[in-house]
């Protein structure tokens, strides 16, 4: 295939590009029936911050999705958004741009290669299988054309998989190394296959930490799929704006997008609620992928010890591996969650900045950070809950 035949084009709704077609850039892999890798890149995923009003006039997330033909056919698509801030991205660039705009640049708006508000590792150059070898190049070119054209500061692409930003770094983008935390199913045959690779003293802490959430007065239960209904909805809308006021001043998501939600992402979703004295006191929202569960969201109206725990880290494990899952991710940051069976894992992220000078800056910025981090993962794993291979603890 030769550049010249390669058409690339910005599309403002999703809608204009369509489901099918998306799709089978975003998650071929449902073709054998089963599920996508993560939910979140996937047609109604997307539609749904969309339609919602989560993303869109107002709320500094544009969408202007990037869509690559050959003779008509679409090749590849990205989630692509013009950003006027830098919030609900999770990869923190805030430094960057106050440092830009002191040394006289404008730095807003730049393009963000993202799921909104989604902290989850996945594909973000999103390419029909048959153009595995080129739609990723094509993608990264058209998103730099894109910003050089309309002399935009910078190009990022955040929480995409660790072969993109391989394949990034050898196009010239600067890739980034974070962190999260993330659980490992070691086939697991229950919690307490789990446990039994705890060190003593962590299994102890974990299992009196369950024993005083589930002994709030009230019960637990997870439901998926039409087991949500729209009441469950209500509840979580309450726990979900507090959650949103406290952490970010106003929620992320509108309350119809847990409406759009209710008739498009049942399927994807685990929903944990507790109940107490016949009303809804807190709840956890996971987002089920082919491998992995995504914790995204939690809330409560009342606070009962090691509750959120239980909600969010331990039900999370149980449904992983109940259902066969290979990992679990947690979200964005705490240290809390290393000893609650959750390790530090590196993440990924690319970037492109038109300023030769600043990215050159950024490039010894970003080399530093890497080597900290691997450190900081090294350190970290070392204080985990496991047993430790060479001397277990005495029982």
């Amino acid at each position: 295939m030769t550049q010249h035949q390669v058409e690339i084009s910005v599309i403002p709704k999703i809608a204009e590009i369509g489901q099918l077609v998306w799709d089978s850039c975003a998650c071929p892999e449902v073709s054998d029936g089963g599920r996508p890798n993560d939910p979140f890149t996937t047609y109604r995923f997307l539609s749904a911050l969309e339609d919602s009003g989560s993303v869109g006039s107002g709320t500094g997330w544009q969408p202007q999705y990037l869509v690559a033909r050959v003779d008509e056919q679409v090749i590849a698509v990205a989630p692509l958004y013009v950003k006027s801030h830098s919030q609900g991205e999770y990869i923190f660039d805030h430094n960057w741009a106050h440092a830009y705009e002191q040394a006289g640049g404008r730095y807003y708006p730049k393009l963000q290669i993202a799921v909104p508000h989604t902290p989850a590792t996945g594909r973000r150059f999103l390419v029909h299988p048959d153009f595995a070898e080129t739609g990723f190049s094509v993608l990264v070119q058209g998103a730099i054309q894109l910003a050089a054209d309309n002399q935009v500061s910078s190009v990022h692409a955040t929480f995409c998989t660790e072969a993109e930003a391989e394949l990034g770094a050898q196009l010239g983008l600067m890739s980034r190394a974070t962190q999260q935390f993330h659980w490992l199913n070691n086939e697991y045959k229950d919690f307490d296959g789990f446990l039994a690779d705890l060190s003593s003293r962590k299994r102890k802490n974990i299992r009196k930490e369950r024993a005083q959430a589930q002994g709030f007065g009230g019960d637990i239960v997870t439901l998926r799929g039409t087991q949500i209904k729209p009441e469950h909805w209500d509840a979580f809308w309450e726990f979900y704006q507090d959650t949103g006021a406290r952490k970010w001043g106003t929620p992320y998501l509108t309350r119809q997008f847990f409406e759009i939600a209710h008739e498009t992402l049942r399927d994807d979703m685990a929903l944990v609620l507790a109940r107490r004295d016949g009303e809804w006191i807190a709840g956890a929202l996971n987002f089920v992928g082919r491998e992995t569960l995504y914790g995204r969201y939690w809330g409560c109206v009342e606070h009962h010890a090691c509750l959120h725990f239980e909600l969010c880290y331990y039900q999370a494990i149980d449904i992983a591996i109940g259902v066969g899952l290979k990992r679990v991710e947690a979200g964005a940051q705490g240290q809390h969650k290393l000893a609650r069976g959750y390790l530090p894992t590196q993440t990924h992220s690319l970037h492109w900045v038109r300023d030769a000078g600043f990215s050159e800056a950024i490039g010894s910025y970003l080399k530093a950070e890497r080597e900290a981090v691997e450190e900081d993962i090294e350190i970290l794993t070392q204080y985990g809950p496991f047993k430790r291979a060479e001397v277990e603890e005495q029982e």
